[in-house]
C-alpha cells in the first residue's frame, strides 16, 4: 500500500472528450473547476486540450495551443504555487506552457514517442514527467492489443523507457502502464489486478482508469452511471501501491480512500 495516493483531478479543454462532465468551455467554468477540485481534496489537477480516446484526431499544435491558452493564463493568475499537469506529446507545447506558468508535470501519452524532442526538453527545463504505455493512436490503437503476457510486455517497455530517459537526463518520471490505450477490456482488467507487479520496477505509478469503458462497459453501464464500481476498481489500485489516481470525482474518490487506506 502506497503511504499517500495523491488525486489528479481532470480537467478537458475539448468538446471530444468521452465524459462531458469533465469538460470546460471557457474561463469562468475552469476557474469555478479548478477551486472546487482542490477544496475537494485535489493533489494536483491535469489540464488536457486534446481527446486522447479510441477514435479521436489530434488537431495539431496550433488548435492544441489555443485551446489550451487561455487556461493557462488562469492558472497563472489565479492559482499559483498549485500543481498542475498537463496533457500533451509535444515538446513545443511543453516549452510555450512552461513559459506561461513555470515549472508543471508534463503528462505524455506516447512517453515521448510522437515527439523525438520530448525527453530532452522535459529533462533541460527540469520537469517531472508522466510516461504512459500507448500504442498506435487513436485510429489505430484498437486493432494493436496482441500482447504475450500484458503486464511483462509493459514492464518490458518501461524497462527500456528507463534507460532511453536516463540517457536523456530525465530523471523525475512516473509510470503510467496505459488504462484504456491498446488493451482490451480483458487485459485492462488484468493489469489492475497485478498492478502490484509493476511497483518492482521502482518507480512511482499512475493509474487512470477514470469512467473508461473498462469500468463500465462489462456490466452494461455508461460513463454517467458507473460511480460506484468506478470507486471500487480506483480503490483497488490505490491497495496495491498507485501513487497517483487521475480521476474526474475527486470528492468521492478521496472520501472513499479515506475509508480504505
Amino acid at each position: 500500500m502506497h503511504k499517500y495516493t495523491n488525486i489528479i483531478g481532470i480537467i478537458n479543454l475539448n468538446a471530444d472528450s468521452f465524459y462531458r462532465h469533465s469538460r470546460v468551455e471557457n474561463a469562468e467554468s475552469f476557474r469555478a473547476r479548478v477551486a472546487s477540485m482542490f477544496e475537494e481534496g485535489a493533489d494536483m489537477i491535469d489540464i488536457g486540450a486534446c481527446s486522447s480516446r479510441p477514435g479521436s484526431v489530434y488537431p495539431g499544435e496550433a488548435a492544441e495551443w489555443k485551446r489550451l491558452e487561455w487556461a493557462l493564463d488562469e492558472v497563472a493568475s489565479n492559482f499559483a504555487g498549485r500543481i498542475f499537469s498537463v496533457d500533451t506529446f509535444s515538446s513545443e507545447i511543453v516549452r510555450r506552457t512552461y513559459d506561461r506558468i513555470g515549472p508543471f508535470m508534463v503528462n505524455d501519452i506516447t512517453a515521448g514517442e510522437a515527439d523525438g524532442a520530448m525527453l530532452a526538453t522535459v529533462a533541460e527545463l527540469g520537469l517531472p514527467y508522466i510516461a504512459m504505455h500507448s500504442r498506435g493512436n487513436g485510429q489505430t490503437m484498437d486493432s494493436m492489443c496482441d500482447y504475450k503476457d500484458v503486464v511483462s510486455d509493459v514492464k518490458d517497455y518501461f524497462r527500456e523507457f528507463g534507460r532511453k530517459a536516463e540517457a536523456a537526463g530525465v530523471t523525475d518520471w512516473i509510470l503510467d502502464p496505459g488504462f484504456g490505450f491498446a488493451k482490451t477490456a480483458g487485459q485492462n482488467l488484468e493489469m489492475l489486478a497485478r498492478l502490484h507487479e509493476f511497483m518492482d520496477l521502482g518507480r512511482p505509478v499512475l493509474v487512470g482508469i477514470s469512467r473508461k469503458r473498462m469500468v463500465w462497459e462489462p456490466l452494461g453501464l455508461t460513463p454517467e452511471s458507473c460511480l460506484d464500481v468506478n470507486l471500487a476498481l480506483q480503490g483497488q489500485a490505490a491497495l496495491q501501491g498507485a501513487a497517483y489516481l487521475r480521476v474526474h470525482d475527486v470528492a468521492a474518490c478521496r472520501d472513499y480512500l479515506r475509508t480504505i487506506l
